[in-house]
C-alpha cells in the first residue's frame, strides 16, 4: 500500500473530496491487495463498513489505516451500502466510489470515473466487466452468470432506456447530488439494492454511463451462488416492472417518490 494515499477524514483535494466506500463481509484475505491497488492520490478517504464478518476483516482494515464502521448485526449487502453512503454524505464527499473489497475489480479506473463525473459528463459511472464474450468467459466468469447477466442487461436497457454493458458491477461511482436525491434508504437490504438504485437514478433524471474495468475471478473473490443469482434476477425484473407501473401512473411505488424534506424542530 502506498503511503501517499490519505485515509484521514476531512482531507480534500483540489478536484473535490473523493471517498471510497467498501461494503465488507469476510474480506480479510483480499482487503490489503484491494487497498494497495487504489492509485495513490485518487481518493481522500477509504471507508470500510463491516457487516459482522466472522474473520479478522476489521483488524486488517484498522492496520491499513482505513475508517472502519462495524455493524452490530448483519444487515445484508444493501443495508451495508446504506451505511456507506450515509457516512460519505456526512463526511462531505463530493464523489463516492463503491468498490468491493474482494480484489476483483481493477481500481486503476477510479480517477477516470471521478473525472467523468467532475466534468459533468455523467452522474453515475458503472465499471463494466463485459467487454467481449470470449474475454469474460476466459477470465473466469461462470457461464450461467454470463448468460443471466446478458439477459438481465438487455431487459434493463430496454426498460430504463439506457445503453449500458453491465448493470450488475461491484464498481460504481456517484456524484454527491445523486446520493442526496435518490431515496436509497427505501431500498432493499439485499442484493437487489443496486438494481433499485439505478432505476431510481433514471427516474430522477441522472446521467448514467459505464467504463471498462478489468476483473479478476478467483476462489476468494466474492460471488453469490446459482440459487441466489436466480432470486436476484427475478427481483431485478420486478424492479423494472415497478419502474414502469410508476412511470405510467398505474401504481406509485415508494422507491420512486421524492425524498421528503426533513423538518427541523
Amino acid at each position: 500500500m502506498s503511503d501517499s494515499i490519505s485515509h484521514q477524514p476531512g482531507s480534500r483535494s483540489e478536484r473535490g473530496r473523493v471517498i471510497a466506500v467498501m461494503p465488507a463481509y469476510n474480506a480479510a484475505s483480499t482487503l490489503e491487495r484491494t487497498v494497495a491497488d487504489i492509485p495513490a492520490g485518487s481518493v481522500d478517504e477509504i471507508v470500510l463498513v463491516d457487516d459482522c464478518s466472522s474473520d479478522n476483516t476489521v483488524e486488517v482494515a484498522r492496520q491499513l489505516g482505513l475508517t472502519v464502521i462495524q455493524h452490530e448485526r448483519n444487515t445484508g449487502y444493501g443495508g451495508n451500502q446504506k451505511t456507506c453512503y450515509r457516512y460519505a454524505l456526512e463526511a462531505g464527499a463530493d464523489y463516492v466510489v463503491m468498490i468491493h473489497p474482494d480484489y476483483q475489480y481493477d481500481s486503476r479506473v477510479i480517477p477516470v470515473a471521478v473525472e467523468l463525473i467532475r466534468l459533468g459528463i455523467c452522474d453515475v459511472i458503472l465499471g463494466s466487466r463485459i467487454r467481449t464474450r470470449a474475454e469474460t468467459l476466459e477470465g473466469g466468469m461462470p457461464l450461467y452468470k454470463y448468460i443471466a447477466n446478458r439477459f438481465l442487461t438487455i431487459i434493463e436497457n430496454i426498460a430504463l432506456g439506457q445503453n449500458l454493458g453491465d448493470f450488475h458491477s461491484g464498481f460504481r461511482a456517484y456524484s454527491r447530488a445523486v446520493l442526496e436525491k435518490v431515496p436509497f434508504e427505501k431500498n432493499s437490504d439485499d442484493f437487489v439494492f443496486d438494481s433499485q438504485f439505478l432505476a431510481q437514478s433514471v427516474r430522477f433524471g441522472f446521467k448514467i454511463s459505464d467504463i471498462p474495468v478489468p476483473v479478476r475471478y478467483f476462489e476468494e473473490a466474492s460471488s453469490i451462488n446459482f440459487k441466489r443469482s436466480a432470486q436476484y434476477g427475478l427481483l431485478t425484473l420486478n424492479v423494472m416492472l415497478q419502474y414502469w407501473l410508476h412511470r405510467l401512473g398505474i401504481w406509485k411505488s415508494e422507491l420512486f417518490k421524492e425524498k421528503q424534506p426533513q423538518l427541523i424542530d
